[in-house]
């Protein structure tokens, strides 16, 4: 596997985390290990993801060390507790309760181009959030890939809550708001076959590759071609599917990636079974045959094992993306051999990275493929290193029995932390193995099903589909003409934050409910001197929702921009008992509104630069008549 197709997402892995080692307990009685059973896994990871979230109920990248939480496992998350439902681990009602949480957290996360103070930008979010604020944690960059994970776990919401309570409702709408606002179209950055972009950062812009060739990537095509707002063009799947590196490997033609997680991740939502694009239909099979085969050589690598590690054999195989035991450059085998940290581990056929570190997502994952071997597979690393490797939350990230190097690793190396986007796959691949809960679940969304008609697929979960799909021209057509309703109006206001030189401001900013005409006016609100703060949020208590509700943006569609003005700061510096003369000095605040408004109108061409009011409300009305004046 080339570097150039790592996910980004590895190589910070390996900056941040520093892992720890413990001491496996030989004379272990095997009258202390829980027996081995799919229930019993898939119970124990699920309360992983319903008991570590954090206060803003996003789900922790790794587990007990707590750094930040990652979005790809909190939509990984969203779909565990669908799961958790259907087998009686938690109510209806408490998986409802946990997904509005979480959904709101979202929706209501700042978003805007600077460098801090937000969440994400046009619709994708940061990486990786801090347990603070859930914000942008460090310099991580906004992620395609980890975006379009999340927005995968959040649709699967949208169609599971489908009934008629107020706070389904509310569910649906957040959702269906939450993937209308992603603009795929932007993060393909100009590319003339729409390929989107691994990742973004304000400091430095779009990073310079492109998802193609094949990989875990999939899922964000799917989601992008269904996308009714912003869209990418149909002809990007021909451009994604060109530089596949289709190869014999271990005895299996297939199109090849070396780490498990990347024939695994689009699987866990998206059922190609018996479904074919035009790539797949000339080679004769799907990508489900695909994956089987890609999770059968990467065992037979394992068995073959190479580099003579320890315990490899036809039940102890598995090298995906996962923890390692850190950084060490030794002999081993007689060749020179350097141990990872967190890495891609993989075989395939232009590349195969292992160090002797194994991870039972790397079978977990891909039960529904290769049923028979991963549950062998998983039943012995159950049963040979429990409970090193086996916890209150099933299978920890990783292991290399062949690392005896240092303190605490005389009998191998054992990871400490489970890793979100690692127990996602084994939960929600054995709950596809039993049930195809979430195959049958997403075959029912009309965006899913509107990308994978898109991109050319045909037969398997498409073939009785009453979905019909729009034509290209009516969705170009309808992504410029329609913008949602929410059906609280708070939720129409997106959180942004304007950062630029020494100016900056909070600011929530509602779009036209209904576009119907080119030109649109804008409306400024300032609040009264309650509404003071640096939530983002208190400036919309008092007057200013009434511009987003249905009848008022059906007949008046409008943008409204609403600044909060920071505690002990003001609109207007006035001297309420003294004058009430305006003052030609702007306050701090509103300087920066007037340092906003020229980026913003450039960003907005559809707004009419001769309709652009301002209006407000106490302290607001008084920095009304200021900035007039």
């Amino acid at each position: 596997m080339k570097k150039t197709l790592l996910p980004f997402f590895l190589i910070f892995f390996t900056q941040c985390v520093v892992k720890q080692s413990i001491t496996p307990n030989p004379s272990l009685s095997q009258n202390a290990v829980t027996p081995f059973s799919l229930e019993e896994l898939q119970h124990r990871t699920f309360n992983f993801f319903w008991e570590t979230v954090d206060k803003n109920s996003q789900v922790p990248d790794r587990f007990p060390t707590m750094n930040f939480t990652s979005i790809a496992a909190t939509g990984f998350g969203l779909s565990a507790y669908l799961v958790g439902v259907e087998n009686g681990y938690i109510t209806r009602t408490q998986a409802t309760e946990r997904v509005l949480k979480t959904l709101e957290v979202l929706y209501n996360l700042p978003q805007g181009d600077a460098k801090t103070g937000v969440s994400g930008h046009k619709g994708f979010f940061y990486h990786f959030l801090d347990h603070d604020k859930a914000l942008r944690f460090k310099q991580v960059e906004l992620s395609s890939i980890d975006t379009a994970l999340l927005m995968a776990g959040i649709l699967s919401c949208m169609t599971y809550f489908d009934k008629d309570t107020e706070n389904e409702k509310k569910i649906r709408d957040l959702a269906d708001k939450l993937y209308r606002r992603v603009d795929w179209k932007w993060f393909a950055n100009g590319d003339k076959d729409d390929l989107i972009r691994m990742g973004w950062h304000p400091e430095s812009g779009f990073l310079e590759r492109p998802w193609d060739g094949y990989n875990e990537g999939m899922i964000i095509y799917i989601l992008a071609l269904g996308s009714p707002t912003h869209p990418v063009s149909s002809d990007c799947w021909k451009a994604w599917t060109r530089r596949y590196p289709f190869k014999k490997y271990m005895g299996y033609d297939m199109v090849n990636f070396g780490p498990l997680f990347g024939h695994q991740y689009s699987h866990i939502w998206l059922d190609f079974k018996d479904l074919k694009d035009d790539y797949m239909r000339e080679k004769g099979f799907d990508y489900f045959e695909n994956s089987r085969r890609a999770t059968l050589a990467n065992r037979q690598y394992c068995i073959e094992n190479p580099n003579k590690f320890k315990d490899y054999n036809e039940n102890i195989w598995g090298l995906t993306a996962c923890d390692g035991p850190g950084y060490k450059e030794t002999n081993w085998n007689e060749k020179s051999m350097i141990f990872q940290g967190y890495s891609a581990r993989g075989a395939a056929s232009d590349e195969a990275f292992d160090d002797g570190t194994i991870s039972p997502t790397a079978a977990g994952g891909s039960i529904p493929f290769a049923p028979k071997e991963c549950i062998a597979s998983l039943k012995a690393q159950w049963e040979n290193y429990y409970p090193n490797l086996v916890g209150k939350y099933g299978f920890k990230d990783a292991y290399n029995p062949s690392y005896t190097f240092g303190k605490g690793n005389e009998n191998g190396w054992f990871d400490t932390d489970y890793l979100g986007i690692d127990q996602g796959p084994i939960l929600l691949q054995i709950e596809n193995y039993r049930s195809q809960f979430l195959w049958n679940l997403m075959r029912k969304n009309p965006y899913v099903v509107a990308g994978l008609k898109r991109a050319g697929f045909k037969g398997g979960c498409l073939s009785e589909t009453k979905i019909e799909v729009p034509t290209q021209q009516n969705i170009e057509k309808t992504a410029k003409k329609t913008r949602e309703i929410a059906v609280s109006p708070a939720l129409n206001f997106e959180k942004i934050v304007f950062a630029k030189n020494d100016k900056s401001l909070n600011i929530r900013l509602l779009k036209p409910g209904i576009q119907s005409k080119k030109k649109y006016p804008l409306v400024v609100f300032l609040h009264g001197s309650g509404e003071r703060g640096g939530d983002n949020e208190a400036q919309l208590k008092n007057a200013v929702l009434a511009f987003a509700e249905k009848d008022f943006q059906t007949k008046h569609p409008c943008y409204v921009a609403v600044p909060q003005c920071p505690v002990g700061q003001k609109w207007s510096d006035y001297d309420l008992e003294n004058d009430v003369f305006w003052r030609e000095k702007m306050t701090d605040p509103s300087a920066a509104l007037m340092a906003w408004l020229p980026d913003f109108l450039a960003e907005h061409p559809d707004i009419d630069p001769k309709r652009i009011y301002l209006t407000g409300l106490s302290m607001g009305g008084l920095g009304t008549f200021d900035l007039l004046m």
